[in-house]
């Protein structure tokens, strides 16, 4: 028979995870700046991420809705709150829950992905859906400060201005080739979502852009 895993040992295992940006720790604080032209730049790792596949107002849909508490998103850009989550839109049918900070690091990816998953039913009678634990295939950047957007401008061709990107909305879109995620959370506050495997690439370029920010700005 197997031996079980202790608590204790999961907790030992958690503690020695490597956040895909973990290396670039020190640059990102370095390129920080303060001031009228201010960004800085921080990973926020190990958030917990359910992919959700659902039809909006099929019965798969509104199972994962209940079990929620709050409605999935209903169009593109848009996102819904609560219950510790945020909602992504990402395709007609397919969004991302992203769990708050606060969560971080707790790897309630698996449980919390199970928890959905059965309310669509049981194996042979489940309705059309999933839910798959996503946590370990993004890793989160923050940017923030009176240049985020400016920064972020440099490599997104989406409209970032406020008349066309209010807080609370988030798109898929490209980042200097790859594919992110960017979500706004403040008015001077931005989200970008990688895969893990361009987490190096992607953080390297968004310190790369905050350079010109450090400057005195010439008249």
């Amino acid at each position: 028979m197997a031996e079980m895993i202790s608590e204790a040992t999961l907790a030992d295992a958690a503690s020695l995870r490597r956040s895909p940006a973990a290396q670039l720790a020190e640059a990102f604080a370095a390129a920080g700046v303060a001031g009228e032209r201010g960004v800085a730049l921080r990973e926020i790792p190990f958030l917990t991420q359910l992919g959700l596949r659902a039809v909006p107002g099929s019965a798969a849909a509104a199972s994962v809705e209940a079990a929620l508490g709050f409605p999935l998103p209903s169009g593109h850009g848009s996102t819904t709150a609560g219950g510790g989550y945020t909602v992504l839109w990402i395709g007609p049918d397919e969004f991302l829950a992203v769990g708050d900070e606060s969560t971080a690091g707790l790897d309630r990816g698996p449980a919390e992905a199970g928890r959905l998953a059965a309310t669509l039913g049981e194996p042979g009678s489940r309705v059309p859906g999933a839910v798959v634990d996503l946590s370990a295939n993004r890793t989160t950047f923050e940017l923030s400060g009176p240049s985020a957007r400016l920064v972020l401008e440099k490599g997104v061709s989406f409209d970032l201005h406020p008349r066309s990107f209010r807080a609370g909305q988030a798109i898929v879109t490209v980042l200097d080739h790859v594919p992110v995620l960017v979500w706004k959370t403040g008015e001077e506050t931005f989200r970008v979502l990688p895969r893990a495997s361009f987490a190096d690439h992607v953080g390297r370029w968004l310190v790369d852009a905050m350079r010109e920010f450090s400057a005195p700005e010439v008249h």
